[in-house]
């Protein structure tokens, strides 16, 4: 299997492991926010630092490595800490929207600070993308002050997703991959700390335990992780335009176990999605066999 095949199947198998999210904190209801962000990279650290264990790999970092790592965590920690407030200001609509405009800002951060760039072509493919976005969570243009808020940190969000996954990307080769991720994880989770004390709750319930740990384990260490591996080996435009489909994984596991039935739009948006994936992804792979070629010949 050549390296763009091999991201793009472990970007997918994480994408399959973040539809989980959605339904996983819906379990978690009855604890704040903040407090359910933590737990998640808590868990999703604890579950690496096993593994790391098991793997025989080292974790701890050298001094002049930790500045980088606190700047990786907090950026982490944004991500979600605004991701969590667009929701409490805005829409769900207006929040998922823009949140993923992240694939535009990954393209343009990634050609400015690693020199990667994609075709001008492709940003049709990611336009139609967001697109179907849109349509899916039936982005309506209605603003109040209070929903204008929402949307500068849904903004914010995508461009923490943004720095955070072309940070991946330069790590590539400088990390094994569990080392870079328990220390993005556990950092994540100690700035995340400060914010989920005010209004703690100590879960009570079975059911919000388990919605805890399977937070940390299926959307975090599995999701997150098998995306963190696939940008390695692909442009994290690519990767982070197939992890948009999170949102189908949602929308399907909301069928299957609230039976929250989707609706026509969020059906069409779907099929949208996938033209534009289609679009994007397929011709690109046919390029990649060219340049792997040419990289065998040296």
């Amino acid at each position: 299997m050549n390296h763009y095949r091999k991201g793009i199947l472990l970007t997918a198998l994480g994408t399959i492991f973040f539809g989980t999210s959605p339904v996983l904190t819906r379990l978690a209801e009855g604890l704040p926010v903040g407090e359910i962000a933590f737990f998640r990279m808590l868990f999703g650290a604890l579950f690496i630092l096993a593994a790391s264990r098991a793997a025989g790999i080292s974790l701890p970092l050298e001094r002049q490595d930790v500045p980088k790592f606190l700047i990786y965590g907090l950026i982490t920690s944004f991500h979600f800490l605004f991701y969590i407030g667009s929701v409490m200001y805005t829409t769900i609509a207006h929040s998922l929207s823009l949140v993923y405009t992240a694939p535009i800002m990954i393209t343009v951060l990634t050609a400015a600070l690693l020199k990667e760039r994609i075709p001008a072509y492709k940003y049709i493919g990611i336009i139609i993308v967001i697109l179907g976005i849109i349509i899916l969570a039936g982005f309506e243009p209605v603003l109040t002050q209070k929903m204008i808020l929402g949307d500068i940190m849904a903004l914010a969000s995508a461009l923490c997703l943004a720095l955070y996954s072309v940070a991946g990307r330069k790590e590539r080769n400088n990390y094994p991959l569990l080392k870079y991720v328990f220390w993005v994880y556990f950092l994540a989770a100690m700035f995340l700390l400060p914010w989920s004390l005010p209004q703690f709750v100590l879960p009570d319930t079975l059911k919000q335990w388990g919605a805890l740990v399977l937070l940390g384990l299926l959307p975090t260490t599995l999701g997150h992780t098998l995306y963190n591996a696939g940008i390695r080996y692909i442009h994290p435009t690519y990767a982070n335009l197939i992890s948009t489909q999170e949102v189908t994984g949602g929308v399907v596991l909301g069928l299957v176990i609230l039976g929250e039935v989707p609706s026509k739009n969020s059906i069409i948006g779907i099929l949208i999605m996938f033209v534009g994936l289609f679009m994007v992804l397929i011709e690109k792979k046919h390029q990649y066999k060219l340049q792997f070629r040419k990289e065998n010949l040296y």
